[in-house]
């Protein structure tokens, strides 16, 4: 297993190799903001190095999901927010550690309180340490299990589900208008990347997000969901690790288990062999976590 340096230090690397490559060979379009729900927009990154943001408007300020990849990306998600609202950024949660989640604080919410899980915010301050290219403004108020954040007239619901997508993942449920913002935990029609997180739990947390009251869920990246999307979503990672499951069980090596899965009902979802988000990829991750129980 991949110490905590030598994997921050590759994370970083797929980081900037993932940033270069798809700003050179993307044709961007412009960012999508839409209502889902009173006074609750998701933002639609049209760069997909960049994550996606939800924000909500209350009466005397604003409360931000996810920033953005760096300044030029964070100006972006803060111009549309002004085409809605000129009030203040009071809070922003960062939903992990990753680049391209956290990069923009310091412009969108240069005065925000800015919040992550524990897990998160020491993970990005190893990170900082571990390439001096990264300036980022980590969380100021952390937590271990979950929050509630009054935006009169409404509220946010922050909490961290479990290892899942990393091991400090946090959601943000937004109970009047039914909507979620799920950071990478949801990437709509894609195969996700892995970070060290359990893919068992996180098949769990999508069940607890789906039982709720849910129209939209806004992903890490991609097009906005719906329930039905992130349903889909959950079922692949479900149908993969029942697979990679019985033929671990059944004794299969792990390079032949990788061949061995038959994934033909998620053949439009996205893969990135050079992120290590591919069918395979996650097969072996998981197949790795199996064997650490």
């Amino acid at each position: 297993m991949e110490t905590h340096r030598r994997f921050i230090k590759r994370i970083v690397r797929q980081s900037w190799l993932a940033v270069a490559l798809l700003l050179a060979s993307t044709a961007l379009a412009a960012p999508q903001v839409t209502a889902i729900g009173p006074d609750l927009y998701a933002y639609i990154s049209d760069n997909d190095a960049s994550a996606n943001s939800t924000f909500l408007v209350g009466k005397e300020g604003i409360l931000v999901v996810d920033s953005g990849l760096n300044a030029t990306e964070g100006n972006k998600l803060l111009r549309e927010i002004h085409r809605i609202s000129r009030l203040p950024v009071l809070y922003l949660i960062n939903t992990h550690y990753h680049p391209d989640h956290q990069g923009g604080n310091s412009v969108v919410g240069p005065t925000a309180t800015i919040m992550s899980t524990d897990f998160t915010r020491e993970r990005t301050l190893q990170v900082m340490q571990s390439d001096p290219q990264f300036h980022f403004k980590p969380a100021n108020v952390t937590f271990q299990q979950k929050l509630t954040i009054h935006l009169d007239p409404y509220s946010a619901e922050v909490y961290f589900p479990g290892k899942a997508h990393t091991s400090g993942d946090a959601l943000v449920y937004f109970p009047h208008q039914h909507a979620i913002a799920m950071g990478d935990l949801f990437l709509n029609r894609s195969s996700p990347a892995m970070d060290q997180g359990s893919a068992e739990n996180w098949i769990k947390a999508l069940d607890l997000v789906l039982a709720r009251p849910l129209d939209k869920a806004v992903p890490g990246h991609f097009e906005l969901g719906t329930k039905v999307d992130l349903q889909r979503f959950r079922d692949y990672l479900n149908d993969l690790f029942t697979q990679v499951r019985s033929l671990y069980q059944s004794g299969v090596k792990e390079q032949e288990a990788v061949h061995e899965i038959h994934m033909e009902r998620y053949s439009d979802f996205r893969q990135f062999p050079k992120y290590d988000a591919t069918f395979a990829h996650n097969a072996e991750v998981i197949y790795q976590q199996l064997q650490q129980h």
